[in-house]
């Protein structure tokens, strides 16, 4: 099979593959890789390649265009409810944070800095209810464990026992 692709060196230990939200191959490996075992990587993912392109492709032709009003509506509404949910579950949790930001970002839902600022998509407030506390849940949960490990997991699940379902469900949305 042959799969174009953009190969990154740096100082990592291990070889990943992405495929980002053109379709795109990128493949970062350590320094010490060769081209051969690149392709020979590639080749052995070749199949979860091809299923991840598809669902690039299809998540293209299904985004649905935002008018500048329900924009508008969405970060208003946005500037209302974050604040207002982080509250609830940051005391629920034992807590804090810092300066709360709404942004419209392509990739991600929501971050959380090492200062303890807390982003949040504005576009979450157009889902459930139930995934934008999800999202609230997960960034507060990283006030305890700034990482996603065994440890930061149970934070997140002490608060929402079905965080599994929610977050499967927040990945099959669109950005």
């Amino acid at each position: 099979m042959d799969i174009t692709y953009q190969w990154i060196r740096s100082r990592r230990k291990t070889i990943a593959i992405q495929i980002d939200r053109e379709g795109q191959v990128i493949v970062r490996t350590p320094y010490g890789i060769t081209k051969r075992q690149v392709e020979e990587f590639l080749d052995e993912k070749k199949d979860w390649i091809l299923q991840t392109r598809q669902r690039v492709e299809k998540r293209k032709t299904e985004q649905i265009p935002i008018s500048e009003e329900v924009r508008r509506e969405g970060i208003e509404r946005a500037k209302r409810i974050f604040p207002e949910r982080t509250a609830y579950f940051a005391k629920r949790m034992g807590v804090d944070y810092g300066r709360i930001t709404i942004r419209e970002q392509k990739t991600r839902w929501g971050s959380c800095s090492s200062k303890g600022n807390l982003n949040f998509n504005w576009k979450l407030v157009l889902l459930d209810p139930e995934l934008l506390d999800y999202v609230v849940v997960h960034e507060l949960a990283h006030r305890r464990e700034m990482n996603h490990s065994a440890a930061f997991w149970k934070v997140v699940e002490a608060e929402l026992p079905d965080y599994w379902e929610r977050r499967a469900r927040l990945k099959e949305c669109r950005i």
